[in-house]
């Protein structure tokens, strides 16, 4: 199904990002993966998107979103090779390369965090969301539907206290969601906000077996792993426009975990 439609995604090599970048081209978009290896490194996983997208075309841009030079790029790189973005999927994030008590936290390990984590996705929104202004004025067509979609996780309301600058991280894009859902309503922009839960990816496999241990003994209400195709769903009904008098809506892809239990 050849389209003029884009999805630009962050952190598209791996996990999460792969799952929506390969659902989004099954979809019929053309895509911009983002990730900070080199293009090599990641062959496979731009061959499993370019795989399921048929006439559509893949594009790697390697970007660091934490870099104001590099985010300029990804933006440029992707308007010049497609001339439009029709949804961002802010999915690049990274964990703290080394667990520490909030008693014991570095400066360092919170800059590194936060840098790529809050302030990158911010200010990448910022420049995709003007991209986005100006295309609704260019194109003139009713049919441009513009969507920003923010990948967060339970972390953004759950307390680990040996991992907190990326539960304030992911708090930050909570926020971040609700921000840009507010100002950009006026443009017919609208903007979203997914909670992941357990979900078996790269940065999982560390503590997988405290995980199986956790989600056996029923810490979420459906007893097994969220895979990337879980949160490669939701974005996809996003995408297809039956949610477009939502805005500022926070979907969880946690199997249950939010509810409440007694």
């Amino acid at each position: 199904m050849k389209t003029n439609k884009v999805a630009l995604i962050t952190g598209a090599a791996r996990g999460i990002g792969n799952g929506i970048a390969v659902k989004l081209a099954e979809d019929g978009y053309n895509i911009a993966m983002v990730a900070t290896r080199n293009e090599e490194e990641v062959a496979e996983s731009i061959a499993k998107v370019r795989e399921k997208a048929g006439e559509n075309k893949v594009i790697y841009i390697k970007g660091d979103i934490s870099s104001s030079e590099s985010r300029e790029n990804i933006i440029n790189t992707t308007m010049k090779e497609f001339g439009r973005i029709d949804v961002l999927v802010n999915n690049a994030g990274v964990a703290p390369k080394v667990r520490m008590d909030i008693l014991e936290t570095t400066e360092e390990s919170m800059d590194y965090v936060l840098n790529i984590n809050l302030k990158g996705t911010f200010f990448l929104t910022q420049l995709v969301a003007n991209t986005m202004i100006k295309l609704k004025s260019i194109l003139n067509d009713d049919s441009y539907k513009p969507k920003i979609i923010n990948i967060s996780s339970i972390s953004a309301y759950v307390s680990s206290t040996n991992r907190g600058e990326y539960c304030i991280s992911k708090a930050g894009i909570s926020m971040i969601t609700s921000l840009f859902a507010d100002r950009l309503s006026e443009y017919g922009i609208n903007v979203y906000e997914i909670r992941p839960g357990i979900i078996q990816t790269d940065m999982t496999a560390k503590v997988k077996e405290k995980y199986d241990k956790l989600i056996s003994e029923g810490i979420t209400p459906i007893k097994r792993w969220g895979y990337p195709e879980d949160v490669a769903k939701v974005v996809s009904v996003i995408c297809s426009g039956n949610l477009d008098f939502s805005t500022g809506e926070v979907i969880n892809v946690d199997g249950g975990f939010h509810l409440r239990r007694l």
